[in-house]
């Protein structure tokens, strides 16, 4: 069958895909921009077809989908955005709805949340009017309904993560003790895939759920008992949602707009609706603990497929993008140069940093930019990378995002993503064994300047410091 997949740099999107292709499935990927997806994976494989598209602009959508698809997922969420995320989803979606439904797809399988709620938070009521949108249209639509997904690299696993293995004893919100029934992120999979097709599904929506009830303190618990530690939690009635989100924000690695959606959705139960999906797909449900064992089982493998920190909506993806050309005028650069002692060993040096690798020198000085960048609203130092070795465009690399990476090149671009009076970029190339490492900053009016010129002699510890860990 030919299936259309949109959201195919996504969390979710990126787990479902290979499970499609082991099932002989064609797969059109919808992305906005071909370079964020990382055909390097599929080595020894046929890749998927690729479609630059935009959901935002309806004529990308008509001229490029194929009009002999059988059916098409639609993976597309912005919770981690912020502003006004409701208009930008509600538009995505009618665009979707109109293009879907001049193609010979029989059925569209959305991903929304459970709705246990009449008054329900931003973020949820945005997920429900999508489904509403696609519901309207000429396609039989297949919704699924999920809670707290838990998986390697999902938010809610990677902030539990964060709240146990750092804080011996947490000072925690009352909204601990509402009730959740997570899910594991392989058995999300499998319904998505075990949908596919199944007229009887046609036309309905779903809960999908774990076997377990827990309230968010019996997860945090359940977790620490897991990897072995002693917690201890004290929950207060007086901490707002304000300042639960700055609590959320500060200790992980979550992002303050990410942080607010979820603590907006932690007001209410999330338990589901029981039905008989799973038994119709013969899916056997895994418990958390079990949930929680796979994960690190993953982690400890280096074999993370993706993360959330690596998702980026469509407005976020043109701004980024409009920077992969690196500024040569009105600009202040560092440049260093060093003759390596194996090439290819500085090229596994460069496509290695970061994470728990560190940046090679001076280590303690990027974690005390990073603390300042948290402190003033910025994504910190604390996301880290999805895999220790491998790295791919578009991915979130500490506080930086990969513009470029291409290993056979030997060029590594990063763009930072800290809260900084203007733009920069960190550039690593080798030629002819030649390690060049180019540190570009584009300011913003006289603060800007300033800025460049108070941290130049930082600058020149630093990246020397650098540039010699990684060329000898």
């Amino acid at each position: 069958m030919k299936i259309l997949l949109t959201g195919a740099t996504g969390y979710i999107a990126q787990r479902l895909l290979p499970v499609l292709m082991a099932q002989g499935h064609e797969v059109i990927c919808l992305v906005r921009n071909s370079r964020r997806f990382d055909t390097g994976k599929f080595t020894g494989i046929i890749p998927p077809k690729i479609l630059e598209a935009d959901l935002l602009i309806p004529e990308s959508l008509t001229s490029g989908i194929p009009k002999d698809i059988d059916a098409a997922y639609y993976l597309v969420h912005s919770m981690s955005a912020s502003g006004e995320f409701t208009s930008l989803e509600e538009q995505a979606a009618r665009n979707f709805t109109e293009a879907i439904g001049k193609t010979k797809a029989q059925q569209v399988i959305y991903l929304s949340g459970i709705i246990n709620d009449s008054k329900l938070s931003p973020h949820l009521a945005s997920r429900k009017n999508v489904e509403d949108i696609l519901a309207s249209g000429h396609v039989p639509l297949t919704s699924l309904r999920a809670g707290i997904i838990v998986g390697s690299g999902s938010a809610s696993f990677e902030i539990i993560r964060d709240l146990v293995e750092k804080l011996p004893v947490m000072v925690a919100p009352k909204w601990l003790h509402t009730r959740c029934q997570p899910i594991a992120i392989r058995n999300v999979v499998e319904f998505l895939a075990g949908v596919l097709l199944q007229k009887q599904t046609f036309d309905r929506h779903y809960d999908i759920y774990g076997p377990d009830i827990l309230t968010y303190k019996q997860m945090l618990m359940y977790f620490a008992s897991e990897r072995g530690l002693q917690r201890r939690i004290i929950t207060v009635p007086v901490m707002t949602p304000k300042l639960s989100s700055y609590w959320l924000y500060f200790v992980t690695s979550t992002s303050y707009p990410l942080a607010k959606n979820l603590v907006d959705s932690m007001k209410v139960d999330v338990v589901a609706v029981p039905n008989n999906l799973a038994g119709l797909l013969k899916i056997q449900l895994i418990s958390y603990r079990e949930a929680i064992a796979l994960a690190f089982g993953k982690i400890e493998q280096d074999m993370v497929l993706s993360t959330w920190k690596d998702a980026l909506g469509s407005e976020r993806q043109a701004r980024l993008y409009s920077t992969v050309q690196v500024p040569e005028f009105g600009v202040f650069k560092d440049v260093k140069t060093m003759k390596a002692t194996d090439p290819q060993q500085a090229a596994n040096r460069i496509f290695a940093i970061g994470g728990t690798a560190g940046w090679y020198y001076a280590d303690w000085l990027w974690s005390f930019r990073g603390f300042l960048d948290k402190l003033f609203g910025g994504v910190g130092l604390k996301r880290g990378r999805r895999n220790a070795s491998h790295i791919s465009t578009g991915e979130s690399l500490d506080f930086w995002r990969v513009l470029y990476a291409d290993r056979e090149e030997m060029r590594l671009l990063l763009y930072a993503e800290m809260r900084l009076p203007g733009e920069a970029w960190l550039e690593f190339t080798i030629a002819d064994g030649i390690v060049k490492q180019t540190a570009t900053f584009r300011p913003l009016g006289l603060l800007g300047r300033l800025y460049w010129y108070f941290v130049l002699p930082f600058h020149y510890f630093i990246f020397n410091g650098m540039i010699k860990k990684i060329a000898s």
